[in-house]
């Protein structure tokens, strides 16, 4: 496990940095962040993400399942929370109402959230709901291939944690590897319930009725920097042109999506 999965104030600050240098850029080779414009982040956590944006002149909101991951938030965000530039709701996302949320949003951050959610075209049918005409939705995701794809960098285990591919083992005998560790089986079988491919993405953005307007896949991951001190490369262009093979070497992808009849 890497010092900053338990130390949430520096996870905080990598997750703002990695926002300024690398997400909000990406976005704005699309979408041009405005002042004064809405953005949702769903799967918040301790809200380093959203508090770039916030930085920019944006208005946030945060949706966090899990409200002890919002404690921190409103520590570090009190200035912002007091000028209502930003304010969090603890809650499930299919819960929340447009009175709660204030309205639709301009741009809706999904970062590090989606291979956890079960029912994923199920995710994207409601956005639409939370998302303006002209809006878009940025999610930034490992592929499941990947070599840490089932999030095994959070095991306690050295050889475990820094180990690739193992999370593709057959259910049960990757569970026995688990409990062999003694490692929390039951949230990383979850993951392998949720994990999601590339291919898998972009069939359910088509369902759904999205586009795709911005996407990179990184052969390493921008947040390497901080877990192995390597420097973000993009994916090389043969293997991002290969469907499924790219999965198992594509350490992070970023996507952005909106609405059909979105003619940006």
């Amino acid at each position: 496990m890497f010092e900053f999965h338990t130390d949430k104030k520096r996870y905080f600050e990598i997750q703002l940095e990695n926002a300024e240098e690398y997400v909000i850029p990406f976005i704005e080779k699309k979408v041009e962040l405005k002042q004064g414009n809405r953005v949702l982040e769903i799967g918040c956590g301790e809200g380093g993400v959203l508090a770039a944006f916030i930085k920019r002149g944006c208005i946030g909101v945060g949706v966090e399942l899990h409200e002890s991951r919002l404690q921190l938030a409103h520590e570090l965000l009190k200035n912002e929370i007091e000028e209502k530039k930003i304010r969090f709701i603890a809650k499930d996302i299919y819960k929340v109402t447009e009175q709660e949320s204030g309205g639709r949003f301009d741009l809706i951050i999904m970062k590090d959230v989606i291979e956890h959610i079960h029912d994923q075209k199920k995710l994207l049918q409601r956005l639409h709901d939370l998302l303006l005409p002209q809006g878009a939705i940025f999610f930034g995701f490992p592929p499941w291939q990947m070599p840490f794809g089932g999030h095994q960098q959070m095991c306690k285990s050295k050889l475990l944690s820094k180990f690739p591919y193992y999370h593709l083992l057959p259910k049960k005998l990757y569970k026995w590897v688990l409990m062999k560790f003694n490692e929390p089986a039951e949230d990383l079988l979850e993951i392998k319930d949720t994990g999601i491919s590339i291919e898998r993405f972009e069939k359910i953005v088509k369902q759904t009725n999205y586009r795709v307007i911005n996407k990179t896949h990184y052969l390493i991951n921008p947040i390497y920097k901080y877990k192995f001190g390597w420097k973000a490369r993009k994916q090389l262009p043969i293997l991002k042109s290969i469907p499924y093979i790219r999965d198992y070497f594509t350490t992070c992808v970023y996507y952005l999506i909106t609405q059909k009849n979105n003619q940006q």
